[in-house]
């Protein structure tokens, strides 16, 4: 992507030391941390596209005990977080890669921000999911790419992977969780209507020079940033070349071979080949051989890239490389609602704008409450596939509706008759109406709202607990009283959207060691291969923790991987 070696898959050189295969968060720390480090350095990406899943994520990097909440004056230790991923994993967890990742994690951040385009900002409140177990914090562990001019990217804009559309306002403004606020109260606030025109007005600027808007936020911003420091070290990035297979001669991986516009080349690699192309949540086979609800017949929508689809772990199986699929999880769930579209219907992820708010319950077919609404996303859905719901409703009453938005309906004053025309929302008069039209039982229905309704008044639900956390009452409105995510549904009429199960990436992976290398069958590793991302095994061990428990081991593992490589680069070509 730089002036002579532009983000296209055209001028391919015969070799480099390291080829990353992927460009997203961990790829791309990867290839930088490698460059700095001395090696010739290319990227290789199968999508149209740089940025990844990362480009179309919320952009939360979870970094326990970081220099950036340190100098703020938090205080955080590994120790503690050691303590909290053990009580999420059990007996699961992979000590070395915890321990990698809690040493090297505040490094990362250092590095990045010393030497690259990369600038953190920390949250200050952002509680652990988990936040009454042993260990978690209430703030500091999760920090943010800051906010980034597109502009700086020049002609690159337009390869980074766009923003999905439904998460955008007004012809594709982006928000970030400060502006969502505003948002939501700018028919309440003068404070918030100003400051939305502002977004406004610049959005408006930027649209008539621009195909997109260029103030990046959250997950765009990362990219961004990371994509604008590969520009000014001038590694190249191959798009819409696809991973083939790996180049192994018996003892080490020693380049790739890939696949452009219909043929096939090889391009050696002399100090080795990282994979970091976001494993395989859209390869339907595989998600039905790995996720037990996909196999028991129940539907699946991921919110990944339609490129990860795993190619670049099959190919490390090709060379003898170990999945791990001892995983309480294999993805990071989220559950999602399906927005009609044209010829096919489109994902939409209800992570934290809706279902821990008042005036809003989740029932499954049988018109039964299942789970806490406020659950963490990931969590929601590991209720509905214990509970054995291949789908479930979310109801609320038209104040919460109107006030919060419902999936991807927006809050007033935006219209809602083309999401109730579509079928995406449905309405009832009363609760036994709404149950008719979403085929529940109407009694089953109205007594469940009912029986809600008599304790969510007192701020209380003890049925299943919600608002019963920090993290809960985090995601509620503090607006509400007296707990911030309960309140009766009480204002006619009521509303309900059918959710899914979905993922927002994969967590089963290769096998790897704490410097990233890729291990086979016998735990020893495959010289000249390493892997990061969702390619890597999540150090997770299949639970979310807390907010960017994706990001963070991904940059961390990639800065990991791009080091390792930069000092034991064995710098010999193909024979």
């Amino acid at each position: 992507m730089s002036g002579n070696r532009a983000a296209s898959a055209a001028g391919f050189a015969e070799g480099y030391d390291l080829i990353v295969v992927g460009s997203g968060a961990a790829g791309m720390a990867a290839a930088i941390t490698a460059r700095l480090g001395g090696l010739d350095v290319a990227i290789v990406e199968k999508s149209s596209h740089y940025g990844g899943s990362t480009a179309v994520s919320g952009g939360a990097i979870w970094i326990p005990d970081n220099p950036k909440m340190r100098d703020a004056g938090m205080t955080d230790s590994k120790e503690a977080a050691f303590a909290y991923l053990a009580s999420e994993t059990g007996n699961r967890m992979n000590a070395e890669l915890v321990h990698a990742f809690l040493d090297a994690g505040p490094e990362m951040v250092r590095f990045f921000e010393e030497n690259t385009a990369l600038q953190f900002e920390h949250r200050v409140y952002s509680p652990d999911y988990h936040s009454d177990l042993p260990g978690a914090a209430l703030g500091g562990r999760v920090i943010d790419a800051r906010d980034y001019d597109g502009r700086r990217l020049g002609a690159h804009l337009d390869r980074l992977r766009p923003p999905i559309g439904d998460f955008t306002v007004f012809g594709g403004m982006m928000l970030n969780r400060i502006d969502i606020g505003h948002f939501l109260k700018m028919t309440r606030s003068v404070k918030s209507a100003l400051y939305a025109l502002r977004l406004l007005a610049r959005h408006a600027r930027d649209r008539l020079s621009y195909k997109r808007g260029t103030r990046l936020v959250l997950g765009q911003a990362l990219a961004g940033r990371l994509a604008e420091t590969v520009i000014e070290l001038g590694i190249p990035v191959h798009l819409e070349t696809a991973l083939v297979s790996l180049v192994h001669d018996g003892d080490a991986v020693q380049g790739v071979r890939v696949a452009h516009q219909g043929e096939e080349r090889i391009i050696s690699a002399r100090g080795g080949v990282v994979l970091a192309t976001g494993g395989f949540p859209q390869n339907i086979r595989k998600r039905r051989g790995i996720m037990p609800h996909v196999s028991a017949g129940a539907p699946h929508y991921s919110m990944s890239p339609e490129a990860s689809t795993g190619d670049a772990i099959d190919a490390a199986l090709g060379v003898g490389a170990a999945l791990v699929e001892t995983n309480s999880n294999a993805a990071f769930w989220a559950p999602v609602s399906l927005l009609p579209g044209d010829g096919c219907a489109r994902p939409f992820p209800h992570l934290f704008l809706d279902r821990a708010k008042p005036g809003v319950i989740a029932v499954g077919q049988d018109g039964r409450r299942f789970a806490n609404e406020a659950l963490s996303y990931h969590d929601f859905v590991q209720a509905m596939i214990a509970t054995g719901h291949h789908s479930v409703w979310l109801v609320c009453d038209h104040r919460a509706l109107r006030r919060y938005g419902f999936g991807a309906v927006r809050p007033f004053p935006a219209p809602i008759g083309s999401h109730l025309r579509s079928g995406y929302l449905k309405r009832g008069r009363t609760f036994a109406e709404l149950a008719q039209r979403i085929g529940v039982p109407p009694a089953v229905l109205t007594e469940t709202a009912e029986t809600f309704n008599a304790a969510a008044g007192a701020g209380s639900d003890p049925a299943f607990g919600k608002g019963s956390t920090e993290y809960q009452t985090y995601l509620g409105d503090p607006e509400n009283h007296p707990n911030p995510c309960l309140r009766p549904l009480d204002t006619a009429p009521y509303y309900a959207i059918e959710l899914f199960a979905g993922d927002i990436g994969t967590s089963t992976g290769l096998s790897t060691n704490a410097h990233g290398q890729v291990l086979d069958g016998n735990a020893v590793p495959i010289a000249g291969l390493y892997a990061c991302g969702n390619d890597m095994n999540s150090i997770m061990a299949g639970a979310y923790p807390g907010a960017g428990i994706t990001l963070g081991p991904a940059l961390t593992f990639g800065y990991i991987v791009g080091r390792h490589a930069a000092a034991g680069s064995r710098q010999r070509p193909i024979s």
